[in-house]
């Protein structure tokens, strides 16, 4: 069965040699704009034979570290730079992006849940479809940077599959190759499907993600592992004709989260204390924090334990909880 055409357009040929700076046009019809279109900044740079890279960022609209780093490469690099094709989109979730919101601020959806898409759906719905039937088609590698946004900041970090085929492994190559200082590999079915790498996988990409900080702000040594990362990457690749990036510090660290149990989470509603921080080794039991209930201050805070023993990778940003938010995320070493 073949894909229905995309709604969404690009004014410029992919496969045309050269540097094109435009905008895929999402039609959106409201009052102030009876026949307009949403403006996703993209960035095609074609330098010939090669093969095809797609980088994004903004899937999530308040993480900014991606959208900085492709962001300076759309404009650092130039087709004679580069051996195949680079497709820069840092804005995937462009309503979300602009708004500085996880979600999209007209359908309230999470670009990153709801692959593959639907060409007659809503806003988020027509992006995912347009990323995987037209950008993703079209493509041989992928990254998709995230970091913890505004509810969590992560340690620098690579995050892939931990799976045993021939594609896994490559994409642990190409994660050891970007060098972050780590590597994460989250449980099976992370968030329920409908990600970025399920529509990868649907197309035969080879991608993997980021968490690069977080806080809802642009850690600048997150920046720079990010920045550095891509170019690692494109050169291990040979995309880059140069190798212009800072080798890595130190072999990135792999480590995973083996089960839901590595995920701590507020079950009561109040201020959220930690008494862990990132980079802790922790085990299983220890005290994760304290749930105080301003609302009736006589009462005393309830504790959370952690369910897993290893390290601290991320740890939530706002001190006021609800009954499910992750407050904590543990990897533990991961053995290939």
């Amino acid at each position: 069965m073949t894909d229905k055409p995309s709604r969404l357009s690009t004014p410029f040929d992919f496969d045309a040699p050269g540097k094109h700076c435009d905008y895929v046009r999402l039609p959106h019809s409201v009052h102030r704009s009876a026949y307009g279109w949403l403006p996703i900044p993209i960035v095609c740079i074609n330098g010939g034979e090669g093969p095809t890279v797609l980088l994004m960022s903004g899937t999530h609209g308040d993480e900014y570290e991606g959208q900085v780093t492709l962001t300076r490469l759309a404009r650092q690099l130039k087709p004679e730079d580069i051996n195949g094709r680079l497709i820069i989109l840092p804005m995937a979730n462009y309503p979300a992006a602009k708004a500085g919101l996880r979600t999209s601020p007209i359908d309230d959806l999470n670009l990153n849940r709801v692959y593959p898409g639907d060409p007659d759906g809503s806003p988020t719905m027509q992006i995912a479809y347009y990323i995987e039937t037209v950008l993703m088609e079209m493509a041989d590698y992928g990254l998709d940077l995230h970091s913890g946004g505004s509810s969590l900041h992560y340690l620098p970090s690579a995050i892939g599959s931990a799976g045993t085929d021939s594609d896994a492994v490559r994409v642990r190559e190409l994660m050891r190759a970007f060098g972050a200082p780590y590597s994460i590999f989250m449980p099976g079915r992370h968030a329920g499907g409908g990600g970025s790498n399920d529509g990868a996988a649907r197309r035969n990409m080879l991608c993997f993600g980021t968490e690069m900080g977080g806080s809802g702000t642009v850690t600048p040594d997150c920046l720079e592992h990010c920045f550095n990362g891509v170019l690692r990457f494109l050169q291990e690749l040979a995309v880059l004709k140069n190798a212009i990036a800072q080798p890595a510090e130190s072999p990135t660290r792999m480590v995973h989260a083996p089960s839901y149990d590595y995920f701590t989470y507020a079950l009561d509603v109040g201020l959220f204390e930690p008494v862990a921080n990132l980079g802790d080794e922790v085990r299983k039991g220890d005290l994760a924090g304290l749930v105080h209930y301003p609302e009736t201050p006589w009462q005393a805070p309830s504790e959370v334990h952690f369910g897993a023993e290893g390290l601290v990778v991320c740890k939530r940003i706002p001190g006021r909880v609800e009954r499910g938010d992750c407050v904590f995320h543990l990897g533990t070493d991961f053995t290939e």
